[in-house]
């Protein structure tokens, strides 16, 4: 099994995201499914073109929080989904690829509109284990 994971969490109004993994690179890559995985089945996602994400933030929270918005916007500008992130970070800088498709609506089949990351429950922090763990809200 391996250590990077993600997962969502109960929020009262919109949706929680959280990537987990032995560094913050992993845990970015695995909020990125996240938060994909909102919108639309992972699966049916096919790896066939990557888009360049590049993204500075003064510290790993506000990294984190541009890179989900700037995947936002790919998303919803270019209309490009993804089943596969490769992400390295650098100082203060973020450069990741996001490997996926031009989103196919019949059979994508999406089903919620992401508008922004939020900074509620915003947080990258690091487990008792070693892990990171990368999260936030997203608004829906």
């Amino acid at each position: 099994m391996s250590d990077a994971y993600w997962k969502h969490f109960d929020h009262r109004a919109d949706i929680g995201i959280e990537g987990v993994g032995p560094a913050p690179e992993q845990a970015f890559a695995q909020a990125a499914m996240a938060l994909m995985a909102i919108m639309c089945d992972l699966e049916t996602i096919e790896k066939k073109e990557s888009r360049r994400i590049e993204v500075s933030g003064e510290n790993l929270e506000i990294l984190y929080y541009d890179f989900i918005n700037e995947l936002i916007y790919l998303i919803t500008s270019e209309g490009f989904v993804f089943s596969q992130a490769e992400v390295s970070i650098s100082g203060h800088g973020l450069r990741a690829e996001m490997i996926g498709e031009p989103m196919d609506i019949s059979r994508h089949q999406p089903s919620v509109e992401v508008k922004a990351a939020s900074f509620s429950s915003l947080e990258v922090t690091r487990s008792p284990e070693g892990l990171f763990i990368a999260r936030c809200i997203v608004d829906v």
